[in-house]
């Protein structure tokens, strides 16, 4: 650029003109310091986030209920879906079982089969068309005797077809029953496997030989069921950590199962825990073999997350619910993990029955139960069922 004599006219105007400048940036500078005081702690638009946290917007509430909290939940072969309303925590109004159209509820499988029904829970479909259902056999307030038991429902009679009472040494005074699948591959008629999630320290398998009724407890107290000594979870947006005496947030051994496409393995995860297990079937459901051998046996899948239903797709890969990230998350049968959904509205994403190119959820409010804030009811009417179409359509 051109140099301007230093005593010039025009040499004191542009000294001026660079006095100006520089006040005005001052001012700004000023200016912008009083302005992100004035913000501070808000967040602004060009602030970074975790993109899609809120929701990935593939889900819609597909019923809500004013009373009743469904947990489990089964398509049957003629797409009737069937929801229960355990009664072990809360009692309510209404059927406990029930197949459910958006606004209704009819009791399942009749009115009158109600009254033989305690705590329905954990259920399945088995390669047969079969419905079978656990019943944990206690209701809240009450203090009779625990009787678990795994039920036998044919959806084309509409009738209860067995029962099977669940006994010592098999369940214990603290024992849990929570979720049921159905080998038709082992046994003469089939094998059951239950998850004993215990509401102390002390979970389990528990295998029922159905033509028999005879009932074993395995892997008792292993390291695969259990929770995870000192173990923190994030539940309601509340961290807890495990405490069997005074729990804070949902917790405990073994919960959810799943039987692989071909039921030549049987996968489950503790609900303290972020690891998912397996183990063949011929092994857990071999009632010669001995403790070491079903421990032995047992396979260690890697991390998931923390897990309260599972169920297995067509294809091979595993759905899981996934309580810390309020999501449904696919684990393909090489291992990848992907996010199916995720949805500020699952409190704590529970069972899940595929539905034509859509999943069913049903969501509880668990973590906001009394138990686990001093006597408070936390939870916030009404409950919701969701439907999920998954980004890529659930292969049938």
């Amino acid at each position: 650029m051109m140099l301007l004599p230093p005593h010039s006219a025009n040499h004191a105007l542009a000294r001026k003109r660079v006095r100006s400048r520089s006040a005005r940036r001052l001012c700004c500078a000023l200016l912008g310091a009083v302005a992100l005081c004035a913000v501070s702690g808000t967040a602004l638009a060009e602030d970074t986030t975790v993109h899609g946290w809120n929701t990935t917007g593939n889900l819609t509430v597909a019923d809500r209920f004013a009373d009743e909290q469904a947990s489990g939940i089964a398509r049957l072969p003629d797409g009737r879906i069937v929801l229960s309303f355990p009664t072990s925590a809360q009692r309510h109004k209404g059927p406990v079982l029930a197949t459910w159209t958006p606004g209704q509820l009819a009791p399942f499988p009749s009115a009158k089969a109600q009254g033989k029904l305690i705590s329905p829970l954990g259920m399945t479909v088995d390669g047969n068309g079969q419905l079978w259902l656990l019943d944990e056999g206690v209701r809240a307030g009450s203090k009779a005797k625990a009787k678990p038991a795994l039920l036998h429902i044919d959806p084309t009679t509409n009738t209860i077809v067995r029962r099977y009472a669940l006994t010592a040494p098999a369940v214990r005074a603290d024992s849990h029953v929570n979720d049921v699948r159905i080998d038709l591959t082992h046994g003469s008629a089939g094998t059951a496997f239950i998850s004993d999630t215990s509401q102390t320290t002390h979970p389990a398998l528990i295998v029922v030989d159905l033509a028999s009724g005879q009932a074993r407890r395995i892997l008792a107290d292993t390291v695969s069921v259990s929770p995870v000594p000192g173990f923190v979870m994030e539940a309601d947006g509340r961290l807890g950590r495990f405490d069997a005496d005074h729990p804070t947030v949902p917790q405990g051994g073994v919960d959810g199962v799943a039987l692989s496409t071909d039921s030549t393995r049987l996968y489950w995860s503790p609900l303290s825990s972020r690891r998912l297990y397996s183990a063949p079937t011929a092994v857990l459901a071999d009632s010669a073999a001995s403790e070491a051998t079903l421990e032995g046996a047992v396979k260690d899948e890697g991390e998931v997350g923390i897990m309260d239903g599972m169920a297995t797709a067509p294809d091979g890969s595993l759905y899981v619910t996934d309580i810390e990230r309020h999501a449904i998350v696919r684990r393909a049968p090489d291992g990848t993990l992907s996010l199916v959904a995720q949805d500020a509205r699952l409190i704590a994403p529970d069972s899940m029955a595929f539905d034509g190119n859509s999943i069913l959820l049903t969501v509880g409010q668990w973590a906001r139960l009394p138990a686990f804030h001093n006597g408070k009811d936390m939870q916030e009417r009404p409950y919701i069922l969701v439907r999920i179409t998954p980004p890529a359509p659930v292969a049938q």
